[in-house]
């Protein structure tokens, strides 16, 4: 019996901690070191199909109950996370290899999360509609959808759990949550303060397993209201369509993205630099609003790719704590053999490899930052959403190029434009077909609405603007006796 870090986790399912009843269990590996950490237990399709039942019992109780009531279970909550947030971060370090300074995103932005969606459903009030004859008594009330089953990314454990979580449980609904087999083992831990605190049963719920016996079963059942995820374009294609097959249901899903990334010749060239080799070095890349597409005015293309190179070279990759690493590895040999396939694909599409394109010869699932020249700004590699610690940068004239270079994808979710010129920022503001157009900067926060268009998403993460996603919104009128 190997001696793991974490033990073996247990399912959190109706308020109990339990194995599988299939009694499967899966091995999680830390991608820093490729050794295995933890087992979780593995879900049978009974055990999703008895999830779905409690969930709706779960949702039964916690709709009806009052909303102070309500709001000190999610602070009771949220202060047990925050006493074990130590334990927590380790989980996320381990199982992601994710530097311990970027652990702590994870664990606020959950925390933050719970404390806002807390004051945002008070102001959730009935909104009253004017009567033109005289008539009638009109209003709007807000009340709770239902069970809502989560489909969560890899990369922010913690971040996208809490994304979901909040809303849900401020809102009244009960929730499934479904983590990635890549990143499983801080959502069972969630589970395990769940039962520690006694939450109310059925509201909270986490499981993972197959396709078959986990996503198809949740998908398929009518008793889901929403169907929410953080993942690829194809996994909400396939999501959707395994889910309106049995019943109507409403969709938030934050899918992949394609970001341009703008910098004209008279942008701050030392600001642009460090954030676009921050966001590509910042959880090894695997960020979905991380650039994918450089577009550099010809002018400064060389200092910028200098600057970008410096920066590359001088970070320290690796794993743990102790060793003060700035980029861990990637999460899976799978995306390692994507990154490795993305340099291929651009060297064969013309592009110039100006820094790193490997994967380093040692332990662990890590890939060199990686600068990639690219003249062709109709290369199909273009297309790809990297994931990864790779730049390619593409060199550009004039504004109306840019723009149509920038907008000639099917993807929309973040962009980028560095320039002095307000017209030109005007512009991109209007022109620029993306759900977030950052501005000589970024900003993202738990109060701003976070969302992609065309095939980045339907509806919105974060912001007072997530709650509807979670609320029925029922119109009731009273004739005037």
């Amino acid at each position: 019996m190997k001696n793991l870090k974490f033990g073996h986790k247990k399912l959190y399912l109706g308020g109990e901690l339990r194995d599988s009843s299939s009694h499967e269990k899966f091995e999680v590996i830390c991608p820093g070191t490729e050794e295995p950490i933890a087992t979780i237990a593995w879900a049978s399709k009974q055990d999703s199909l008895d999830t779905l039942q409690y969930a709706q019992s779960g949702f039964a109780y916690w709709s009806t109950l009052p909303l102070e009531e309500r709001l000190e279970w999610i602070g009771k909550l949220r202060k047990a996370i925050l006493h074990y947030g130590d334990r927590l971060r380790e989980s996320i370090m381990y199982e992601m290899g994710k530097v311990w300074e970027g652990t702590e995103e994870d664990l606020t932005s959950l925390t933050n999360s719970l404390a806002y969606y807390t004051e945002e459903i008070k102001k959730k009030k009935d909104v009253p509609i004017p009567d033109k004859e005289g008539t009638h008594e009109h209003s709007l009330v807000s009340q709770p959808l239902g069970v809502v089953v989560a489909f969560l990314a890899y990369n922010f454990p913690l971040l996208n759990l809490g994304f979901k979580l909040g809303p849900a449980l401020a809102s009244g609904c009960s929730i499934i949550i479904k983590p990635s087999e890549f990143s499983p083992l801080s959502a069972y831990i969630i589970g395990e303060i769940c039962d520690e605190i006694d939450f109310p049963k059925g509201v909270i719920n986490v499981l993972c397993g197959s396709v078959e016996n986990v996503g198809k079963p949740l998908c398929e059942s009518t008793i889901p209201q929403l169907i929410t995820m953080i993942g690829s374009t194809e996994t909400a294609q396939k999501l959707i369509g395994q889910s309106c097959k049995t019943s109507i249901k409403r969709y938030s899903m934050e899918c992949g993205g394609n970001a341009p990334f703008i910098v004209f010749e008279d942008a701050d060239m030392d600001q642009a630099i460090a954030i676009g080799a921050a966001l590509k070095t910042g959880n090894a890349g695997q960020i979905c609003v991380a650039p994918n597409r450089f577009y550099i005015h010809a002018s400064v293309i060389d200092e910028f790719m200098e600057g970008i190179k410096a920066k590359f070279s001088t970070t320290k990759i690796g794993f743990g704590r102790e060793n003060a690493v700035q980029m861990g590895p990637l999460a899976n040999q799978a995306s390692v053999k994507k990154a490795a396939s993305i340099v291929d694909m651009a060297l064969q599409q013309g592009g110039e490899l100006v820094y790193g394109g490997k994967a380093p010869d040692t332990k662990g699932f890590y890939f060199q930052p990686t600068i990639i020249r690219m003249d062709n700004a109709e290369a199909p590699v273009l297309q790809e959403e990297i994931f990864g610690p790779i730049a390619i940068i593409i060199p550009f004239d004039t504004k109306e190029e840019v723009l149509q270079y920038a907008n000639g994808t099917e993807a929309g979710l973040a962009s980028y434009v560095f320039t002095k010129d307000k017209s030109f920022l005007e512009f991109f503001s209007e022109k620029l077909a993306f759900g977030e157009v950052h501005l000589n900067g970024l900003k993202f926060d738990i109060y701003l609405p976070h969302g992609g268009i065309k095939n980045s998403g339907i509806g919105v993460d974060c912001s007072s603007y997530a709650l509807d996603d979670y609320l029925i919104r029922k119109r009731v009128t009273k004739a005037i006796i």
